[in-house]
């Protein structure tokens, strides 16, 4: 009696075990396809002319006072994102400023800009012999509030590395970052320049880079080269210097 029991127990649980067999084989061959399928290609970004990349000086010494923080802006560069969406740990950015491009913008006294200009270039980055400023980037992580970029920074044929926080927004062909960080002059080997009676007034050691990078991906940025070439030639073509 009791084995005609458990046979008809077994008989009834028989159909909800193959189920649960089913199912589990179902999910098993779910994770495993999953498991198979490609990563999303990581795609190449470039940057835009109408990107900003500045650095911020101030003054020192004893008569700092008397002195002008300036602001200089890099008008000639380039460099490349690759990005993988979802992944900013795997990022790699390269990007190189032309160190004959920087420009002193303030304070607005034409004669002092120049003067401030040439004196940048030619005896404090020494830009005929180190022509090129780069940033590589060496690891991203992902913070609260936007991303930690781990990178080298060469400046005046010296290389150290700097960290960035950054605020990064992706669109669907478009990668924007904006962030500031700070380095010694003297740890790339450069003397902050002194000026004034007996050097009295001085550059500040600390500077500040501050930039806003807009990179388009490699197949539209052809077109936006080219629109941006085309927005140049109007201008050139326009009377009075392109005023309208």
């Amino acid at each position: 009696m009791k084995n005609a029991c458990a046979d008809a127990i077994m008989r009834r649980q028989a159909p909800r075990r193959i189920l649960v067999v089913a199912g589990l084989i179902v999910a098993g061959a779910d994770l495993l396809a999953s498991a198979q399928l490609p990563a999303p290609d990581a795609a190449t970004y470039r940057i835009l002319p109408s990107s900003r990349f500045e650095v911020r000086t101030g003054t020192a010494g004893l008569l700092g006072f008397a002195g002008h923080s300036h602001v200089v802006r890099a008008r000639s560069f380039a460099g490349s994102v690759r990005y993988r969406a979802g992944d900013p740990s795997a990022a790699r950015v390269d990007v190189v400023v032309r160190a004959d491009s920087l420009e002193v913008l303030t304070p607005h006294d034409p004669a002092e800009i120049r003067q401030v200009t040439a004196t940048m270039r030619d005896h404090v980055l020494h830009v005929a012999e180190y022509p090129d400023i780069r940033f590589t980037l060496t690891h991203a992580t992902p913070t609260r509030t936007g991303v930690r970029l781990d990178g080298e920074l060469t400046l005046a044929g010296r290389t150290r590395p700097v960290q960035v926080d950054a605020t990064v927004q992706a669109g669907a062909d478009t990668l924007r970052a904006r962030g500031t960080f700070g380095v010694n002059q003297t740890e790339f080997g450069i003397e902050p320049y002194r000026g004034g009676p007996g050097g009295t007034v001085r550059v500040a050691d600390r500077v500040t880079f501050d930039f806003d990078a807009v990179a388009v991906r490699e197949a539209a940025a052809v077109g936006a080269s080219r629109s941006a070439e085309r927005g140049d030639a109007a201008t050139r073509a326009a009377p009075d210097g392109g005023e309208r």
